[in-house]
């Protein structure tokens, strides 16, 4: 088993003590099980999209489909092409 040095903060650390103390393990065991627990979580969304999922939908009159025809809906609107002065 390989060793890994990381600075976590203080009341984190205190939790982790905590559990530690109560369930009579090492802090290494605690810190190795909630890492494994946090990467068996299965995510079907990424998180910035949990970030922006009250925003969606939240400004009237846009396509209902932007999101997958951006690049038709910018050429409609003209961007890229150059302007006449």
């Amino acid at each position: 088993m390989k060793t890994l040095t990381v600075r976590l903060p203080e009341p984190l650390v205190a939790q982790i003590e905590a559990e530690s103390r109560s369930r009579q393990i090492s802090k290494s065991d605690v810190v190795r099980e909630r890492l494994a627990r946090a990467a068996s979580t299965d995510r079907k969304l990424p998180p910035t999209y949990e970030a922006i999922a009250d925003l969606i939908g939240a400004i009237d009159g846009l396509p209902p489909d932007l999101g997958a025809r951006k690049k038709h809906y910018l050429r409609v609107m003209g961007y890229g092409r150059k302007r006449h002065r």
